[in-house]
C-alpha cells in the first residue's frame, strides 16, 4: 500500500522553493509568482494557503489558494488554483484529498465559499463543487467554467 502525506506549506516551510519550482514546471507561471504568494501565506499576511501531497518525500500533487485565478469576476474570491497531480499518481484520490483539505482549512478560518475555474466537467462535482457560472479568463478568447464550494 502506498503512503501519501498531505500537508500545508506552513507545516513544511522548507519545501517552499521546491514547491514553487514544481508548480512552475506544471503550469508555466514564473516560480517567482508562486514564491510571492507562498511568502504571503508563510508570513501570515494571508490565510490563502498551499497544499501538497508527498510520496516518499517527493511532491506528487498540489494546489494553492489565491485571491483571483486570472478571471474577470474579482468578486468571486478566494480561488483554488494550480490543481495538479503527477500522471503516475492520478486516479488515487489525491486531488480530492487536497481539495477537501484546502476547503476545510479555509472553513476553519471562517473563509467560505471558495471558487475555482476549470475546463473540466464532472471531476470537481465528485468533491462537492457546484457549477456557478461562466467567467472570462484574462486574455482568453473563450469563457471558462466557475465552480463554488460552500
Amino acid at each position: 500500500m502506498e503512503i501519501y502525506t498531505y500537508i500545508t506549506l506552513r507545516e513544511e516551510p522548507q519545501l517552499k522553493n521546491a514547491a514553487a519550482e514544481w508548480f512552475h514546471s506544471k503550469w508555466g507561471v514564473p516560480a517567482e509568482a508562486y514564491l510571492e504568494c507562498m511568502d504571503a501565506y508563510l508570513s501570515g499576511e494571508t490565510e490563502y494557503g498551499w497544499y501538497l501531497c508527498l510520496h516518499e518525500g517527493a511532491i506528487v500533487g498540489g494546489l494553492g489558494v489565491i485571491e483571483n485565478d486570472f478571471h474577470d469576476r474579482k468578486d468571486l474570491t478566494p480561488n483554488v488554483c494550480a490543481v495538479f497531480t503527477e500522471e503516475g499518481f492520478r486516479k488515487k484520490g489525491i486531488a480530492g484529498q487536497l481539495l477537501d483539505k484546502a476547503v476545510e482549512d479555509l472553513r476553519s478560518k471562517g473563509i467560505s465559499p471558495v471558487y475555482l475555474v476549470t475546463d473540466h466537467t464532472g471531476f470537481y462535482e465528485r468533491y462537492g463543487w457546484d457549477f456557478l457560472c461562466m467567467v472570462q479568463g484574462d486574455g482568453e478568447p473563450d469563457m471558462t467554467r466557475m465552480y463554488i464550494h460552500q
